[in-house]
Formats: C-alpha cells, structure tokens, sequence
C-alpha cells in the first residue's frame, strides 16, 4: 500500500511543521456537520444497514457542494468546503442540506441532531478495515470507543490559523483562544444528556465520552509559546491505531508509538502517506489541519441549529475586536482549567457536566456571545443569522442555560406526568 520511499524523522518532523499551520490573514471558514440517521416514523427503531447504505448509493448521486460521507454508525456528515465567508459557508451547506433532506425523507429516514444517540446503544454498520482497526484499538479502553465512533454527533467548525505573528489574529493567540473558548463553547451548546432514554449527569455525554478514551490521541497537546513543536512531538509520540496492509487486518502492535514506529521500522518502515494517514487517526479538542478543526461541540437541533455555533465562532476568532474581547474574556479561564490538558482538565469537566449552569463558564459565555452579536454585521451576516444568534443568546445563554435543558425539562416532565393518577386519562 506505501507508494512512497520511508523518510527519516527529522524529515517527518519538518513535514508537521509544513502542513499543521498554514499561516496568513483570515480569510476562510468552514463547517462539518453531523447528524444521527433514524427511521422518521419511530426514532426508536433502529436503523437496518441495507437502508442506510441504500440512502448512501442515492445521497451520492445528487449535486452536493459538500463532501458527504458516513460514520461508522451510521452518522451523516457533511463537511463544506472552504469559505470566503460566512454567508457563503451558511448558503452553500444550506442549499445541500435543502437536497439531502428530501431525499432522506423519501426512504423513510430522519437526520437528527444530538450529540450522542438519545434512543438506542451503538451499532457499528461500517466494517472496512479502517474502523475494525479503530474499534480494537479503542476496545482497550473500555467501551467509550465504540459509543464515540457508533453514537456522536457534532459540529465542528473550521478557522484559519491565523498570521504567523503576535497579536489577536496571530496563530498563537488563535490556538489558545481555541482551548479555553472550546469549554465555553461545549457548555453553551451542550445537547446530548441522555442515553438509551436515561440521563447521565452530563449536559454533553459526547464529551463525557471524549475524556474517557485514550488520553494520547484525544487530549490537547502541551499549550506553549510553539505550537508547531508541540504538535510535532505529540503526533510522533502519540501510538500508532493501525497500519495499513493490501490485504489482511490493519491492526498495530500495541504501544507503538509512530516514532517508535520510524526508528525500527518493524513491521515495515513507514512512509509520510503513512504519516499523512496517522494525522487521521488524532482527535484532539483542536486539531491543526493546516486550519484549526474546532471539534467540541454538540450536534444541534433543528433544521438550521448548526448556523448559531458556526456564526458565534467565526465572529470570535475572525473580527478583531471581538477576537479581542473574547480572548481576553477566556484567559482568565487558565487558572480554573489548571495545568491538565483538555478535555480532562476542571473547565473541560464543569462544562461537560453543568453547561452553563456554571457561574464562570456562565459569565464568559455572556460576555462571548455579546461580543459575537456586534461582529456579526461586520462580517456581513445575514438579518437571519443575526437573529438566529440573537434568539439563542436569549433563550439558552442569558438564561444560564443550554440546549440539554429543555431534554432534561422535557424527560422529567414526561416522568412526572406518568406519576400523576389518572393523568393519560384526563
């Protein structure tokens, strides 16, 4: 499968120094979007794979703008592609969506957005070689794995990475910025407190279940004054998922390392496409991309749910000003996460289980979603997107709370109403 020679280390390294941070001017933004497919007729009732990889053959023939592709539960994802702009971004993902819905529909199936499956365990329908590998490998941890690959969703936003220099636009500020908004970002848009119908005393199972996988390649790399060095040394040092073979199963000996991996060349020496694929295999919080792949927050309800957190974090890391404020609203969030690395570290924690109900995060939510509403209109949104954000900072962030609420309201309102003689009666 190698179609290139291997490579030394120190030409691996200058390679994640090439690729992880593609510095200048702001210009670009981007989304992907994921949903959990269900029958429209009964969410409870699972899907079968013949009708899942039959709305994929159909999925793939329309005209899409977005990459579609699906997870290994069956989740759909549509990732854009780069944006001039918001508006852009907004309009192209929402003229696909305006495609695949229908033709969702018309097989019976429903798109939902949550962060983690709220009706049923998970199922794995994809079974290539790849997340064979990804399941045994995430086996050794318990079974987090399989409900990460099998029963999450997100939305996960794309920014660039900003200038090679200091400043609020710098890529420095922007990768910090990154790691203490992402909290204030998972508890704002926390959506996923239940499963299997049950709740588990989080706002965001999905980033419950983030923190309890393997800490070398889920957690935040070292925060420092050299990003790119840290990234470097974090990719080489994370353990290798699987090594990929013409035929035969990918799975890797256990604890090898990739630099491990480089240096001994067993069982084969490995190439930079091999590299290339290893990147793949990492799910930080924030992973460089080149971009900055913001990968914390919850999939959202409602046919358009997923504009709001696009909207909110373009504005904060791409106006200045708000870029500004919102940094200096966050910093002051490094004493309480300490020196552990997201996601395990206390502000990660409070926000996965309390959201907002948070005073700090509460506070920093408040002063964040301000300064987003005034960038708004400099960045050219759209009266519909302004007021989207509006209403949600209204109904959720004003509030102290988040989407995972009304679930809660909802849930215990229907247990108490069974509680109550007579009720189904009445």
């Amino acid at each position: 499968m190698p179609v290139r020679p291997a490579v030394t280390e120190a030409e691996l390294e200058a390679h994640l120094h090439g690729i992880c941070f593609k510095t200048g001017p702001p210009r670009r933004i981007g989304v992907e979007i994921e949903f959990l497919v269900h029958d429209a007729r009964n969410p409870r009732c699972p899907v079968e794979p013949d009708r899942l990889h039959e709305a994929a053959d159909a999925l793939r023939a329309l005209p899409l703008r977005s990459l579609l592709t699906f997870e290994p539960g069956g989740q759909l994802e549509l990732s854009s592609q780069p944006a001039t702009s918001l508006t852009e971004c907004i309009e192209s993902v929402t003229a696909d969506l305006a495609l695949v819905r229908p033709a969702m529909l018309a097989r019976g199936l429903g798109m939902a957005g949550h962060g983690h499956n709220p009706w049923h365990p998970p199922r794995r329908v994809l079974t290539d070689p790849r997340y064979n590998a990804m399941e045994a490998y995430f086996d050794r941890w318990g079974s987090a794995g399989r409900s990460m690959m099998c029963a999450t969703a997100s939305v996960q936003v794309c920014v660039d990475a900003g200038y090679d220099e200091p400043g609020p636009l710098g890529h420095g500020r922007r990768w910090l910025l990154a790691h203490l908004l992402g909290a204030v970002l998972a508890a704002a848009f926390a959506n996923s407190p239940t499963s299997e119908g049950c709740p588990t005393g989080y706002r965001t199972t999905r980033q419950l279940i983030w923190s309890q996988l393997d800490p070398d390649r889920t957690l935040a790399p070292p925060l420092g004054p050299d990003p790119r060095t840290a990234w470097a040394r974090y990719v080489l040092d994370a353990p290798v998922m699987c090594i990929r073979t013409d035929d035969g199963p990918w799975d890797a000996p256990e604890g090898l390392t990739f630099r491990d991996w480089v240096r001994t060349g067993v069982p084969r020496p490995p190439t930079q496409e091999d590299l290339d694929y290893h990147l793949t295999t990492l799910f930080p919080p924030v992973r460089p991309r080149g971009h900055l792949e913001l990968r914390m927050i919850d999939a959202q309800s409602g046919d358009a749910g997923w504009v709001v957190p696009l909207a909110v974090t373009a504005a904060l890391f791409d106006d200045p000003e708000a870029a500004e404020r919102a940094y200096r609203t966050v910093k002051a969030l490094a004493e309480t996460a300490g020196p552990r690395p997201a996601p395990r570290n206390p502000l990660w924690r409070r926000a996965a289980r309390g959201g907002l109900t948070d005073p700090e995060l509460h506070a920093a939510a408040v002063a964040c979603f301000a300064a987003a509403e005034e960038a708004l209109p400099r960045l050219g949104a759209s009266p519909e997107v302004r007021a989207a954000v509006a209403g949600f900072t209204e109904r959720y962030v004003a509030r102290g709370r988040c989407p995972a609420d009304d679930h809660l309201d909802a849930l215990y309102t229907a247990e108490s109403d069974d509680l109550i003689p007579g009720k189904d009666s009445q």
